[in-house]
């Protein structure tokens, strides 16, 4: 089983909030692949499928951005999740808006959500996928930016980016991880 996770914040006010671009990708997922999140557990919401005939789990973590890894740990444990079968999701001010970046691992790069899931993991050897929402202008509160929702021009861009991220996701579990990163990471 493969485990796709797109974090974000529940709720209907951060829905199209920067900081929501994983639930929004993983949305997009569902949505292309006829999935639908009809199922909660240990703190997430969940979408189940086959992909190639891979058995996938998508996942929406209920608990707030900084809570991520208390959703995802779990769940992994569970289901007998290897560490190299995730795949998470999210968004990445040290990126340009609208560009995607896939990794095998590394660091939290100061984001909270991917923190928690490390520290709950207890490893930071799992792939991940990065979305560019650009810097916060001039002195603005990063943290004030990733909850403000996307100008109408910004919008379209990240239409084309969620796209992309899903073709991205087709690729990694199709062709596996260096070859969705040869041709996703090129343009970033």
């Amino acid at each position: 089983m493969v485990m796709i996770a797109g974090l974000g914040n529940p709720g209907l006010r951060y829905r199209h909030n920067r900081h929501n671009v994983g639930y929004q990708i993983i949305d997009e997922w569902a949505h292309t692949h006829d999935l639908t999140f009809d199922k909660r557990q240990h703190k997430a919401h969940l979408a189940s499928g086959r992909f190639l005939g891979r058995r996938l789990l998508l996942v929406k973590p209920e608990t707030y951005m900084n809570l991520s890894g208390a959703a995802v740990q779990p769940l992994m444990a569970y289901y007998k999740i290897e560490l190299s079968h995730l795949l998470v999701i999210y968004d990445d001010m040290d990126l340009p808006i609208g560009k995607v970046r896939l990794r095998p691992f590394g660091g939290a790069g100061g984001h909270n959500g991917m923190k928690s899931i490390i520290n709950r993991l207890g490893s930071n050897e799992f792939p991940r996928l990065r979305v560019g929402i650009d810097r916060p202008p001039g002195r603005m509160n990063p943290a004030a930016y990733v909850l403000q929702d996307f100008s109408p021009a910004e919008e379209e861009i990240m239409a084309q980016t969620r796209a992309n991220a899903v073709r991205a996701i087709e690729t990694w579990l199709q062709y596996g991880l260096d070859e969705a990163m040869n041709r996703f990471n090129s343009n970033a």
